[in-house]
């Protein structure tokens, strides 16, 4: 992978400069840990680092956050402002002072790989350069802290998810969805290291943290043999797990979809709309193309026209936007476009 089209211009890398390489031997992994420096909020140090590092544009930090595009550059600002005024050393941590950084380093590391699981925007929709690089990084963390148990959860899960990365795409780059994916192409060997890391995880920790539940979940589907025989009560439970720990709208949005498939669309629904109001979610076409599946299987066709309908305007994905116009069409029985 090129740097410069990765992680961001050679200006804005030597914004951070390390001096010293102490027990990391990945330029990259050095400057994000020397740039999530404590001095700075969580939330500014992921957006500082995913802008100067990860390659990402402030746009698609905004959409990964749920926040508005000027809320992030206002972050990176006040983080550059911070740095300077506090005259902060850019130093790699110390073993002692790494676990203050270990969850800022994460999120990055994690962001990284979503951007390219399923791009933001563009006309593809991955971007299987940043899943490589964002799973390199996450494996040379694991050896640098072997210990820590979140880490083996963070590789497992992205282990999980690129082994249906082949199953992803059709023959014309069209996203295949999950419960769709012929999982003969699953590569078994990713799905294997995941597992093992994942065990790995579940031995030095209990109970689990964030990255660890995702891949726990993400182990579901990856021992279902077909999409019929997938836990989805299990599925659930480790959904509630998550949902606790992070407060977060979007596990929120995943659970309801799990809850859909363990005790029916109904059930599922209920759920999505106690969320329409949620504001980190408005704006979001997730929402609306959730809530078009359950209409959609409970035959209430005309409603789940407008969802899929609303949540293509949304999208700003030239391939999930195609997707989600065919199932806005499936569902109007049309010959053309909605």
């Amino acid at each position: 992978m090129q740097s410069d089209a990765t992680t961001g211009t050679s200006a804005d890398r030597h914004e951070i400069e390390a001096d010293s390489d102490e027990g990391v031997d990945d330029e990259l992994l050095r400057l994000i840990l020397i740039a999530c420096h404590p001095v700075l909020s969580k939330e500014a140090r992921v957006a500082l680092t995913l802008r100067l590092l990860g390659g990402l544009t402030t746009d698609q930090i905004a959409r990964a956050f749920l926040v508005p595009e000027t809320t992030i550059a206002q972050r990176i600002v006040r983080a550059k402002r911070t740095l300077a005024e506090a005259r902060v050393p850019f130093e790699i941590p110390r073993a002692e002072d790494l676990a203050d950084r270990l969850p800022s380093v994460f999120e990055v590391i994690y962001l990284i790989f979503n951007e390219g699981y399923a791009a933001t925007r563009g006309k593809d929709w991955m971007r299987l350069e940043l899943c490589e690089e964002a799973l390199r990084l996450a494996r040379i963390l694991a050896e640098r802290v072997p210990d820590n148990a979140e880490v083996h959860g963070l590789v497992a899960l992205m282990e999980l998810h690129s082994s249906r990365a082949r199953a992803r795409l059709g023959p014309s780059g069209e996203p295949i969805l999950l419960l769709d994916q012929d999982r003969s192409r699953w590569d078994q060997l990713l799905v294997h290291r995941g597992l093992a890391a994942l065990a790995r995880a579940e031995a030095l920790a209990s109970p689990l943290g964030p990255y660890a539940l995702q891949a726990a979940i993400a182990a579901c589907h990856a021992q279902a043999r077909s999409a019929d025989e997938t836990d989805w009560k299990k599925i659930v439970a480790l959904y509630d797990a998550l949902v606790e720990i992070t407060q977060s709208p979007l596990v929120e949005l995943n659970r309801a979809i799990a809850v859909g498939m363990a005790f029916g669309a109904e059930a599922g629904l209920e759920l999505i709309d106690a969320l329409t109001d949620e504001p980190a979610l408005r704006g979001y076409h997730l929402l609306p193309s959730v809530r078009g599946d359950l209409l959609s299987k409970l035959g209430r066709v005309d409603e789940a026209y407008k969802e899929f309908g609303r949540a293509a305007v949304m999208a700003q994905n030239v391939r999930e936007r195609e997707l989600l116009l065919a199932r806005a069409k499936a569902c109007a029985g049309e010959t053309g476009p909605p």
